[in-house]
């Protein structure tokens, strides 16, 4: 069970956040760079205004695919004790170093002429396209509170089961349509999960 693509995803999502449809006071933020594509069909579903958040995971230097924590903007840094604990500090400062300056770069790119992302009083609707272990998520509903949002709302087609539960103590609400327990990767639950370029987000982004 799956989707055929992140338009699918995000068709999937909106069904289920119908009662925020055509709030003034609510915002779609798509994490970059997978969650993007995904918010993008939620905000045009339910005419809410798109916008970036970005989070960079910090993944293990021999498995990339598993983090061990996530950056954000203004120097958040979420880790996921259940890993982090297990690698050396010399082992996970390069990574840090790296995805710091990623995250500055992704945010001088995507952020160009739209300002600072200013939440205050808004209900933030923040979609990715996954949770696998949830630290990009986790770090994702930190800045948004931090960013002065009223409400974090959790938004991802595909989850581990236990990355959901850890968020519904964090987020105010998660949606999550489908979770496993042996979930494995978020590809896994696509037919199509290509890699989204800098520049469809930005023409997304443009779109909307």
């Amino acid at each position: 069970m799956g989707y055929r693509n992140r338009l699918e995803a995000g068709a999937a999502l909106a069904d289920r956040l119908t009662h925020y449809t055509g709030r003034t006071d609510a915002i779609v933020l798509g994490l970059v760079r997978g969650g993007v594509p995904v918010a993008a069909e939620v905000a045009h579903r339910l005419r809410l205004p798109l916008d970036v958040l970005v989070v960079r995971k910090l993944g293990v230097p021999w498995a990339p695919e598993v983090a061990f924590g996530a950056v954000g903007p203004g120097g958040v840094q979420v880790l996921n004790e259940e890993i982090s604990t297990r690698l050396e500090p010399d082992e996970m400062a390069p990574v840090i170093r790296h995805e710091n300056h990623e995250l500055t770069r992704r945010e001088r790119l995507f952020r160009l002429g739209r300002g600072d992302l200013d939440l205050t009083g808004l209900v933030a609707v923040v979609v990715d396209d996954g949770l696998a272990t949830g630290a990009t998520a986790q770090a994702a509903v930190v800045v948004a509170r931090a960013l002065g949002a009223t409400r974090v709302v959790l938004a991802a087609p595909v989850g581990a089961a236990a990355a959901v539960d850890r968020l519904r103590h964090l987020a105010d609400e998660v949606i999550c349509p489908l979770t496993a327990v042996d979930f494995g990767s978020v590809s896994r639950y696509y037919d199509d999960f290509r890699q989204i370029a800098d520049a469809e987000v930005s023409r997304l982004l443009s779109a909307a």
